[in-house]
């Protein structure tokens, strides 16, 4: 009786994974919105950061697009980012 042994898993980041707005940031309209997942590996940091920042007003508050949705508004986050 053949022993399968455990390979161990690497822990890589895939571009397969990052969101399409991420990937294509550069790209989108000022006008266009993002999610929270994007903000977050944007800024490399949590979705609490996020909120923290949004709080301290180092991060632009996100627009309620419908009841349940939150987006943050690409021109506002370049902006941002350029502050930094």
């Amino acid at each position: 009786m053949k022993t399968q042994t455990a390979q161990p898993e690497t822990t890589s980041v895939k571009t397969d994974a990052l969101p399409d707005a991420l990937k294509n940031f550069d790209q989108l309209p000022d006008s266009a919105h993002v999610r929270q997942p994007v903000v977050e590996l944007l800024y490399g940091c949590s979705a609490a950061t996020v909120w923290r920042m949004v709080q301290r007003k180092t991060l632009p508050s996100p627009r309620k697009l419908a009841s349940r949705i939150s987006a943050w508004n690409v021109g506002e986050l370049r902006k941002a980012l350029a502050a930094q």
